[in-house]
Order: C-alpha cells, then sequence, then structure tokens
C-alpha cells in the first residue's frame, strides 16, 4: 500500500493519527494548505483530523517547503482552520527564496494568511540583497508590508557601517533603518547616539534626534 494510500484511509477517522517510520525521510509528502501546495518530510510524522483540532506534527529533521518558503527544524507543528499557522522549535533555519532573506532562530511562528513571521529566542536575520544582517531576541517580519520589527539586544551590520540598540524597524522597500531604546551607530571610526537614529541604508545618511552626541574622526 503506497503512502498516499495510507493517508488517505486514515483521513476517515475523526481522530486518526499517523505515523511513518524513519524511512519516510526519502519521501517527500504533499499536502495543499490553502491557495498553497506545501511539500514536507520528516523522520516521524502524526497528525489529527477532528474538527477544529486539525494538527500535523513533524519531529526529526522537519523541513516544509512551498514555491518561496523553506524551513527546517527539529519540530514542525501545522495547525488551526485551513492549516494556517505553522510553529517550528529547534534549530529553526529558513529561506525566502524570492527576496534571498534567510534566517536562524530558537522558534519561529508563521501566520500563513497574514503573512507575518515571528522570530523568538537568539534569532538572526540576513537580507542578502542588501547586504544587511540583524540580530534580536525578538524579531517580527511582516511580508506583503516588507517591514521588520527587531527587539531587545539588537544589532544589525551593513558592511561599514553597526547600529545597536533596543528597538528597530526595518523599512525593506525604502532601504530605511530607525533606531530607538538607546542607539548608538558606528559608522567606519565615527559614532553617533541620540535618542532616535534614523539611518538610510542606501545613502549611509544618518539623522539624529534627542540628546545627540557623537564623534567624528578626520
Amino acid at each position: 500500500m503506497s503512502m498516499n494510500n495510507v493517508y488517505k484511509k486514515s483521513s476517515h477517522y475523526s481522530e486518526s493519527v499517523m505515523f511513518f517510520p524513519l524511512m519516510f525521510l526519502m519521501f517527500f509528502f504533499p499536502i495543499r494548505l490553502c491557495a498553497d501546495t506545501f511539500t514536507f518530510r520528516a523522520d516521524q510524522m502524526s497528525g489529527g483530523r477532528a474538527a477544529g483540532k486539525e494538527t500535523i506534527v513533524l519531529l526529526g529533521n522537519a523541513e516544509v517547503y512551498s514555491d518561496n518558503l523553506v524551513l527546517r527544524a527539529s519540530r514542525i507543528e501545522i495547525l488551526g482552520e485551513d492549516n494556517q499557522f505553522i510553529d517550528c522549535t529547534g534549530s529553526v533555519w529558513g529561506q525566502e527564496q524570492e527576496k534571498e532573506i534567510f534566517f536562524q532562530t530558537d522558534r519561529l511562528r508563521y501566520d500563513r494568511k497574514l503573512k507575518i513571521a515571528r522570530l523568538e529566542g537568539n534569532a538572526t536575520l540576513e537580507d542578502r540583497k542588501n547586504s544587511l544582517v540583524a540580530k534580536g531576541r525578538f524579531i517580527e517580519y511582516d511580508d506583503e508590508k516588507e517591514v521588520t520589527i527587531f527587539q531587545v539586544g539588537v544589532r544589525l551590520f551593513q558592511d561599514d557601517l553597526v547600529c545597536r540598540s533596543q528597538y528597530a524597524v526595518y523599512r525593506r522597500k525604502e532601504k530605511l533603518l530607525e533606531l530607538s531604546g538607546f542607539p548608538v551607530v558606528f559608522k567606519k571610526q565615527d559614532e553617533y547616539r541620540a535618542d532616535r537614529i534614523r539611518v538610510d541604508l542606501d545613502t549611509d545618511d544618518v539623522t539624529m534626534e534627542g540628546s545627540v552626541s557623537g564623534s567624528i574622526k578626520d
């Protein structure tokens, strides 16, 4: 009996549970999530199809693929009505292929309808198109608006530019970075401090507001 037949047969039960052996890692298993078709694989898979409790759990070397999104983690849970939410934990790695955005984190939660990803723990986001690397304890990325919010221990790097703050907003379309919460910007040997700092990542222009200080070296 094929894997697809096993899935179809078990889906007839309201509280069905599906288990696949380690050899399942060698096969991809497609499932339609809303308008997208996701393909996933793992060492083990289980799931319940009861109304209001739809859940798919992938354990061990779990991977999920779509047209532009790739997710890898120790554990991936797909849940909610129309499989709206994806919850990844344990050595999470991801890639938004079209925009060349890569990320690593301890935990990632993704809302497929709103297209909002939340990264928690030791989180790193890399925008390779704009040569930007950012780190923080909490990162929220809005894929449609292309706006990213960073919180707690924020560090951002681009070429000779280094930024630190407790809160930052990155507007990718405009290539603008807004810093607050004890922000400091290091530009080569120059240093800038203020209550709020705005950096144009395209021109490297720095705009500061409130308690402005700094040093500029020739």
